[in-house]
């Protein structure tokens, strides 16, 4: 059976531009790369960007949602690295005591992933 994530793939069209992206705006940690993957450490989940081998592999990713402690800061630090955000962190649901809060960005690719963040109220 399914034990859990262990990675995931999104394709880019300009690997170095996007390693550029993923390293030195998100902070990522980079483990390695080749001339068509880049592998990146995502606290235990492994990011893997890559050039598609055939164009059935050549769409848009799915959403990443990536947590952060601190969004608005988040927000801001990643802002000031000139990242694309479509939106302002905002709530996207309360249950009970907690409010999740999300914005969403756009990486160099033109992929849509987001920030999210689970506050305690």
């Amino acid at each position: 059976m399914i034990q859990k994530v262990g990675q995931i793939g999104v394709p880019v069209k300009e690997l170095e531009k996007a390693i550029h992206f993923y390293k030195d705006k998100l902070g990522l940690s980079l483990l390695f790369n080749t001339n068509s993957m880049a592998f990146f450490e995502c606290n235990g989940l492994r990011l893997l960007l890559s050039l598609p081998e055939k164009e059935q592999f050549a769409y848009s990713s799915s959403v990443i949602y990536f947590q952060v402690e601190n969004i608005k800061k988040t927000y801001q630090d990643l802002v000031n690295k000139e990242v694309i955000f479509i939106d302002e962190p905002h709530i996207v649901a309360k249950m009970e005591n907690t409010e999740t809060w999300m914005a969403f960005f756009k990486d160099s690719e033109s992929n849509i992933h987001a920030l999210m963040s689970e506050i305690q109220v």
